[in-house]
């Protein structure tokens, strides 16, 4: 049985695309220049803060994001930056009666950000909320400690493999791996993709029917 979903928020419910794009604006670097390097950091394996020492050695993210807020330019998100699969997808596994939470990598900001959205949604936490990042086994044992339910009956959806599905995966959950967003197109045909996702869908609306489909079995 799958009793709760939850997911990742960049680049699974937040398309990240303005957001770095004001990162390259605040380097002074073109923001095709910027895309096009942050895609190789992450096709080579490093950490997606390297792509920040290429154009600033030293960089410092936390530094710099307080600077950002400083001069008035705050990290910031909106129902625009939602992927149009977000709120369909999220309200049918509502009212299928599937618990649904969203826990990601993300600043106390992001965590204000996503709960003035108002999805349609049992559980917001960030990391910084937390206290733990992924991919700590810290973070996916507090996921399992909130969700109403045991490991095996969540599912755990993201777009990285390293971040999401493996970790999930070792904490006993189920995984989704969406193909969309830099990690999810890149790393899309690793091996590790096809070994530890339990699905590999291309929109978050495929879901409710992976679930249906589930619980019609385990009856």
């Amino acid at each position: 049985m799958i009793a709760a979903v939850v997911f990742d928020v960049g680049e699974t419910l937040v398309d990240e695309t303005r957001e770095y794009g004001t990162w390259a604006d605040w380097l002074g670097v073109p923001r095709h220049t910027f895309a096009a390097v942050f895609g190789a950091v992450i096709a080579t394996g490093q950490d997606y803060r390297e792509t920040f020492q290429v154009f600033q050695p030293g960089f410092d993210l936390a530094q710099q994001r307080q600077a950002r807020a400083d001069a008035g330019q705050p990290e910031h998100y909106g129902e625009e930056d939602l992927y149009p699969d977000v709120r369909p997808a999220l309200g049918k596994l509502r009212d299928m009666g599937v618990w649904v939470g969203i826990v990601g990598n993300q600043t106390v900001r992001s965590g204000q950000i996503l709960r003035s959205l108002n999805l349609p949604t049992d559980f917001i936490a960030t990391s910084d909320d937390w206290g733990v990042e992924k991919p700590t086994p810290e973070f996916f044992d507090k996921v399992v400690e909130v969700a109403p339910c045991e490991a095996t009956e969540i599912i755990y959806v993201g777009d990285r493999i390293d971040n999401d599905v493996a970790p999930a995966k070792k904490a006993g959950m189920r995984t989704a791996y969406i193909e969309r967003g830099p990690w999810g197109w890149i790393h899309r045909d690793k091996q590790e993709v096809a070994d530890l996702s339990d699905w590999r869908i291309r929109d978050l609306t495929e879901l409710p029917e992976i679930v249906a489909a589930e619980n019609d079995s385990a009856r």
